[in-house]
């Protein structure tokens, strides 16, 4: 169990809502340290709003669950804590960053979780340990009192075992907060219809090339087969410009990572390197605080906002990231969904150079604030499970829900 959590309270009362946190997500009950030395046993003096939104619906927080640290890796390995193993092979990773709220999903220790999605990192973990998890639309979730990562990408949502359980944690945590700027004033609506009949669905035929290995693709190609059962008619179309989606969202992601990490410097919270020399303390925290990954990003952010690269990497990043939004937005004007594998691939073994290409495809929905699902479609050869990816219209998120909810009543469940 410790595998999972970092904070547990193992005599948790018995209750329908029994639900884990990510270690972002901030509690006055739980200590946040967003899977980082760096932070030490932080106590946040407040409670995220969704957190407070849970227990106002009579949920009862249980944990917080272990992460990439500070959201940032693709394997759950990245934390201080200690990698995030896979329920169904404990050879295997768990996925990232949310890793342990999707393991502790799949485990049955909990009913649901929250994570943070920036790139992928609710719906990557779900696909690699059989859950579902869910992207809403950005703006619909209150994000305040989540550590930011990537802020205009990140996103809170749910992992839960069906869709039904993640339609009506969205009812419980989504709504206005004029605490988040970035929020829409509309109140959506959850209401799941399970008849799909007449949807139009695209498949983008780019997201399904020589990195998807040859597993999963005969595995969301079959599902594609049962969502034709079921009424939806699916059609290919071509998107070459998702071929540019990673590397705009490495830019924009690590430039964003570099402003908001900047306040980690020892003063004011947290683990401090002593030294008698303030800049000198301040270059030893940072470097004994945080992780390599994370060293990496701040790196890597910094040089693409210096002033000799800004219009290079960062400005021509954020120009073609609006052309991206723009095919996506075109495409569903026609379709009621877009779809992709969740991953190209099944969890790798720990320790395998194989988190390429990981958010590839779940990178699309986060540089767009669309709403996206992945929901388990099968499992490969080794028995890992396999994700199946929709994308909708921004604030359409319980069509793509119902489109899961339709598959997931086909297929039989979670897998």
């Amino acid at each position: 169990m410790q595998d999972f959590f970092i904070h547990y309270l193992p005599e948790a009362p018995q209750a329908d809502w029994l639900i884990a946190l990510k270690d972002n997500i901030c509690t006055k009950d739980f200590p946040t340290t967003c899977g980082s030395k760096i932070m030490g046993q932080y106590m946040s003096p407040f409670n995220a709003t969704v957190v407070d939104r849970l227990k106002q619906a009579g949920a009862i927080i249980t944990g917080k669950t272990n992460m990439d640290e500070f959201a940032m890796g693709c394997t759950g390995e990245s934390s201080f804590y200690g990698a995030v193993k896979n329920p169904h092979n404990d050879a295997h990773v768990a996925g990232g960053t949310s890793s342990g709220s999707a393991a502790a999903v799949a485990a049955g220790i909990v009913r649901a979780a929250l994570g943070s999605d920036t790139g992928g990192s609710i719906r990557n973990p779900a696909a690699h340990c059989g859950a579902v998890g869910f992207k809403p639309s950005y703006g619909t979730v209150s994000r305040f009192g989540l550590v930011a990562c990537v802020s205009s990408m990140d996103q809170i949502g749910p992992i839960a075992n069906n869709v039904s359980d993640c339609a009506a944690l969205m009812e419980m945590i989504a709504g206005h907060d004029e605490k988040d700027t970035m929020m829409v004033e509309q109140t959506l609506d959850y209401t799941l219809n399970g008849n799909i009949a007449g949807k139009k669905i695209a498949l983008i035929k780019e997201c399904f090339d020589d990195r998807v290995s040859a597993e999963v693709k005969e595995r969301v190609l079959a599902s594609i087969e049962q969502l034709k059962q079921l009424g939806a008619v699916v059609e290919d179309i071509s998107l070459p410009i998702v071929n540019y989606a990673m590397p705009v969202y490495q830019i924009i992601g690590c430039a964003e990572i570099s402003s908001n990490l900047a306040r980690y410097d020892g003063v004011r919270w947290g683990v401090r390197a002593e030294s008698d020399d303030l800049a000198e303390m301040y270059c030893k925290t940072r470097g004994q605080g945080f992780g390599h990954e994370v060293q990496k990003r701040i790196l890597m952010g910094t040089y693409v906002l210096s002033s000799d690269c800004y219009d290079t990497y960062y400005k021509k990043a954020a120009q073609v990231r609006a052309l991206i939004k723009q095919a996506l937005d075109h495409a569903l004007e026609t379709y009621d969904a877009l779809l992709t594998p969740t991953v190209p691939y099944t969890a790798p073994k720990f320790g395998e150079e194989n988190c390429i290409n990981a958010d590839v495809f779940t990178v699309l929905a986060s540089l767009a604030g669309l709403p996206a699902l992945s929901v388990p479609c099968g499992k490969d050869s080794q028995g890992l499970p396999v994700g199946l990816h929709l994308m909708g219209e921004h604030l359409k998120d319980a069509e793509i829900l119902s489109i899961g909810y339709a598959f997931e009543q086909q297929a039989g469940g979670a897998q």
